[in-house]
């Protein structure tokens, strides 16, 4: 039994420096699970604070079988799943919509940042915005699989899907990103086109 099994075993029995061992440890991936799921700081920390009062509430439900980590990001998904249900429409109606209704930003040409930092995080500024216009149960599994590296078999446990469905998931997921991402492309390319046309000549 490592180290992380003895907390859970201890945390199980009562033992809440345990369970604050285990927060500590696991307090930073989950924060991170959320904020790429609801892609605000603030509505992360609650859902990363809630994502624990479960865990905590529900630990005697723990199979010691199954990796602690996924069963913790498995409440956090569903967690975020059931928030984004509720707040959908809110969320978008915070980011700019095109004629068509998918939301992005543009990215922030006059950034301080050097020329390939900035292309960085704008890079993944826009991956970021371009997840959240995907189904929630994609977008779970996307960023469980690519920013956490779960295997399929990982991901179907968390979000009680067969494996078959997630590689499903996964394989729809990127050819909807693809697409975004190259309606975007053009939408900023006639963006960049029509501002240079209004910019002042010196």
């Amino acid at each position: 039994m490592n180290e992380e099994q003895t907390w859970v075993a201890q945390a199980q029995q009562g033992d809440d420096e345990a369970f604050t061992r285990l927060v500590e440890t696991y307090q930073t991936p989950v924060f991170n699970l959320c904020y790429r799921m609801l892609g605000e700081p603030e509505l992360a920390e609650d859902a990363a604070q809630e994502t624990f009062l479960r865990a905590y509430q529900h630990l005697h439900r723990y199979d010691q079988k199954r990796p602690f980590a996924t069963w913790l990001l498995s409440i956090a998904a569903h967690y975020c799943i059931d928030r984004l249900r509720r707040r959908k429409f809110a969320m978008f109606s915070m980011d700019a919509e095109d004629d068509e209704g998918n939301t992005f930003e543009y990215p922030d040409v006059d950034a301080p940042n050097p020329e390939a930092e900035s292309i960085k995080g704008q890079t993944q500024e826009r991956v970021h915005e371009l997840v959240k216009d995907l189904d929630d149960i994609d977008r779970a599994a996307i960023i469980m699989r690519y920013w956490y590296d779960y295997s399929e078999k990982e991901i179907a446990e968390a979000l009680r899907l067969t494996v078959s469905a997630v590689k499903s998931r996964l394989h729809r997921a990127r050819k909807e990103l693809a697409g975004l991402w190259q309606d975007q492309e053009e939408d900023l390319l006639a963006e960049m086109e029509r501002r240079h046309h209004e910019s002042p000549a010196f």
